[in-house]
């Protein structure tokens, strides 16, 4: 397999920021290069397939739409349970990121969006849910995956 472009299979070292809104939310600066395996949803499909086929020195401004990110937001994806299904020592609070077992047992996330008396409202969705996503990336390095 070539390494001389982005494509399924291959290792990828990336400089990235990304802005949401006008505001940066994250980079690569400070961090180093991400690394990811190409073509296995270690990025979003929507930034993955905008670097498709890239060089080493190549850069680029990715605009990546809600469906193609972190999906669209979903006024559907909130649950409101009582104060006593949480442990008690737990301090919940407006924002508070939380990991939840739904039941299948399969962990989600889920936000704390509000408190109401004895009641908490948790938010299901992506804090990216329904933001077009603004990236400049760079590739930096591509090489072949190496088994494990």
């Amino acid at each position: 397999m070539s390494t001389d472009k982005v494509q399924d299979g291959v290792v990828v070292s990336m400089e990235y920021t990304l802005h949401v809104d006008g505001e940066q939310l994250d980079s690569s600066d400070g961090q180093g290069p991400l690394q990811f395996l190409v073509g296995y949803g270690n990025v979003i499909s929507g930034l993955e397939s905008e670097m498709m086929g890239m060089k080493i020195g190549d850069s680029k401004d990715v605009i990546v739409q809600p469906e193609d990110g972190y999906g669209e937001f979903d006024d559907e994806a909130f649950m409101i349970l009582p104060r006593d299904q949480f442990p008690k020592d737990m301090p919940l609070e407006v924002d508070a990121e939380l990991t939840v077992r739904d039941d299948e047992g399969h962990t989600r996330y889920a936000r704390v969006d509000g408190i109401e008396g004895d009641n908490v409202r948790l938010d299901f969705n992506h804090p990216l849910a329904g933001k077009t996503l603004n990236f400049d990336v760079k590739i930096k390095d591509i090489k072949a995956a190496e088994a494990k």
